[in-house]
């Protein structure tokens, strides 16, 4: 049976624990065959067996471990539970940063009466503690039904221990001796208000991590207006059917994908393709959905609707890529995996030990709360996912789709690019690059009677030569006993001459002299041309090049990459000739020519081999083999359903530039992803033995646990905020140092 995978929204994680215990009950779910929780995005991928289970009983799962889910396909309700989650933070912290004022004064600066002081402070911490706080003790709850720890079983005890031990002082103040013990009713406080201000600033920011896919989102078209029985009606934009005739005016979004029918236009498309210029339309052209039409008015004829258009396969493709986990990932799972409890294990020891060498309770207590409030594996949780949320993003908006966080990574390290020649360097379509014509011809005279013939076969070598005859504004004669010759040429009679265009064996075969043109048709074959030879009553008067010329920004990409240290190679099945020419014109030294598909996947496993890292240009098609074995796949040039099935990374766009600036923001991202887990690592690293007191006997002060819990706030918001940066990645390389 055919697993399915779906795409859960959920609500009320909080740290890396959360998503791990979420993923693993998912996991542990009968049916279930893999599970991926995305912390930085709130998102669950699952894939499961519908025969045993459905998306009812997954939903089942994720609220029975303490969690809230927005099913798949509600993204605006996704959008507006993150929204009241933030309201609700805001309300909860208002609230606990005014009374938190009030018990900081009256604990520090206002004079009360002895005996009213703990009782007016534990009234003003109540709320806090127990109203500000509950979304810590909801926290703790679920987490011990489900016997796990996460964030917030860190912050409910701290702040317990410090709330608990100031109300038994309050009820009984002769625990705390003569002078009556020290309330630490402002530490809870603090503690709360502060954690609940990291909360509110991270969510903020995360928010702003998954805006490139909120803005492709807000693309979509609601309505569309369809041409039916001669008259226009306006439908929801999911109705549309294959085959309707849709109207699209001056100014409107397009609603689904399409081929103009009627009209034409100027269309901006940069929020799909990643291109600034405006796509000229017409007729026959395809129009994307969600695209702007600028200009004028036309009639296109729906082939994509719903679910198939290019727009949803990117947003479905950034949002796999978003919940995919990179290999550098794993070492920070399998960290948070079981670090709340060594976390309470260490805090444990701390007071223990402070206990044992004769420390007063206090002074324990505050260094176990220390250790507890300033551990939470946050920052180490959100370090990998939200650089690959907003590299992914990034990325899409400059019209590079990633499949996956896998493939970002490996993208990251690669030292080889791998180029197929036709369609990926050259244009695919051959045009007229030269035409030598004997002594006593003109070239348009002689162009003129090949075009003149050639228009009345297909062959696309004819058609190349009709093109340039048009573009010179040349007035073709008519043709008269005109035949087709196949694997030589085309031959008829114009204004009463005889004219044969082809290879050298159709002219030898009709005795045409070769003598006055062969010395140049011979120049122009040895540059990697295809030469047709002209012939006029029977002598050779020109020679055509012919030829699938390279990109105007391929010699541009290989300068780029080898600056880069990224070393071109070209494959190819066309001739060694033909190979070395487009090499020579793009700047590839490394050409390998005469190759059969298979042989190419045996050319890239060798380097492999040799331990470089490849990665495959193609067009996602024809070459599948060779991505499929490349450490890294790349269909450029289409954006298309196929293009976008073969490759890990698809460029939208037909422009190779876009080539090397994949590379250059994977890296970014990769490096962006090694500083998050550096300071996540080091931070706690530091923090811990700091929080539980190794620095007394020089400094002679503990670390508060106020200031553990702004510190842990502060780790958190340093790392989205890093993460961040990436939004700002420019495509050439500028800000590459990321």
């Amino acid at each position: 049976m055919a697993l399915v995978r779906t795409r859960l929204n959920i609500t009320g994680m909080h740290c890396a624990a959360c998503a791990a215990s979420i993923a693993r009950a998912l996991e542990a779910t009968p049916g279930v065959s893999e599970a991926t929780v995305n912390f930085a995005t709130s998102t669950a991928a699952v894939s499961y067996n519908p025969e045993a289970l459905g998306e009812d009983d997954l939903v089942a799962v994720v609220e029975r471990a303490g969690y809230g889910v927005v099913r798949s396909g509600e993204e605006e309700e996704a959008g507006a539970a993150h929204a009241r989650e933030l309201r609700a933070l805001r309300r909860r912290f208002s609230l606990s940063l005014a009374l938190t004022i009030l018990i900081v004064v009256f604990t520090h600066v206002a004079v009360l009466p002895e005996a009213a002081a703990p009782w007016l402070l534990l009234g003003l911490a109540v709320p806090v503690q127990f109203w500000a706080g509950w979304p810590f003790y909801q926290g703790l709850w679920a987490a011990l039904r489900r016997r796990s720890a996460d964030m917030n079983t860190l912050v409910a005890v701290g702040v317990s221990a410090a709330f608990g031990y100031s109300l038994a002082l309050t009820l009984l103040p002769s625990l705390g001796g003569a002078g009556g013990g020290r309330l630490y009713y402002d530490t809870s406080a603090m503690i709360i208000t502060l954690i609940l201000l990291g909360r509110m600033l991270e969510a903020k920011a995360r928010g702003k991590a998954s805006e490139a896919i909120r803005r492709l989102a807000g693309l979509q078209v609601d309505t569309a207006r369809v041409l039916g029985d001669g008259e226009e009606v306006d439908l929801p934009a999911d109705q549309v059917v294959v085959g309707d005739t849709v109207v699209v005016r001056p100014g409107e979004r397009i609603p689904v994908d399409g081929v103009l029918t009627a009209g034409s236009s100027s269309v901006d498309e940069s929020m799909v393709t990643g291109e600034s210029v405006p796509a000229e339309k017409q007729p026959g052209d395809t129009a994307i959905g969600g695209t702007v039409n600028l200009t004028g008015a036309f009639q296109m004829q729906a082939t994509q609707v719903g679910a198939d258009t290019v727009l949803a396969q990117i947003i479905r493709l950034v949002q796999e890529a978003q919940s995919g986990k990179p290999r550098l990932q794993r070492l920070a799972d399998r960290v948070a995996g079981v670090f709340v409890p060594s976390v309470m294990a260490v805090s444990g020891a701390t007071l223990v030990v402070w206990l044992v060498i004769g420390a007063e309770a206090a002074h324990a207590i505050t260094a176990a709360v220390s250790v507890l409030i300033i551990a939470c594996p946050c920052a180490l949780g959100l370090a990998t996912p939200i650089s690959v949320v907003v590299g992914s993003g990034r990325a899409a908006e400059m019209g590079v789709l990633v499949r996956s966080a896998e493939a970002l990574e490996a993208a990251a390290r690669v030292d080889v690019v791998v180029f197929d020649k036709t369609g990926t360097l050259t244009t695919g379509q051959v045009e007229v690059v030269s035409i030598e014509t004997a002594e006593d011809w003109d070239e348009r005279q002689a162009l003129s009677l090949a075009a003149a013939v050639e228009r009345q076969s297909e062959h696309p070598l004819g058609e190349a030569v009709v093109k340039r005859a048009v573009e010179a504004g040349l007035t073709l004669p008519e043709v008269s006993d005109f035949e087709a010759l196949p694997g030589l040429g085309v031959r008829g009679r114009v204004e009463g001459r005889e004219v044969a265009i082809g290879s050298a064996h159709l002219l030898e075969a009709r005795d045409i002299a070769l003598a006055p043109i062969s010395e140049s048709a011979s120049a122009l074959a040895d540059r990697g041309n295809t030469v047709l030879l002209v012939g006029v009553d029977g002598r050779a008067v020109a020679a055509i090049a012919v030829a699938d010329t390279a990109k105007p920004e391929a010699a541009e990409m290989v300068e780029e990459l080898e600056a880069r240290d990224l070393r071109p190679v070209m494959l190819t099945g066309d001739h060694l000739r033909t190979a070395r020419a487009i090499g020579h014109a793009v700047g590839i030294e490394d050409v390998r020519a005469e190759l059969m598909p298979q042989d190419k996947a045996e050319v890239v496993k060798a380097l492999q081999e040799a331990g470089h890292r490849v990665a495959m240009v193609g067009d996602g098609i024809n070459d599948a083999p060779v991505l499929a074995q490349a450490d890294v796949g790349i269909a450029i040039g289409g954006g298309t359903r196929i293009a976008m099935e073969a490759a890990d990374i698809t460029l939208v766009r037909d422009d190779l530039r876009l080539v090397p600036q994949t590379i250059l923001l994977s890296r970014a991202v990769v490096r962006n992803i090694r500083q998050n887990l550096f300071f996540a690592f080091a931070y706690n690293t530091l923090g811990i033995p700091i929080a539980a007191g190794v620095l007394y006997p020089l400094t002679h002060t503990m670390l508060h646990p106020a200031m553990a819990a702004a510190a842990m706030a502060l780790s958190s918001v340093s790392v989205v905020t890093n993460a961040l940066r990436l939004r700002g990645y420019r495509p050439e390389g500028r800000r590459s140092d990321l």
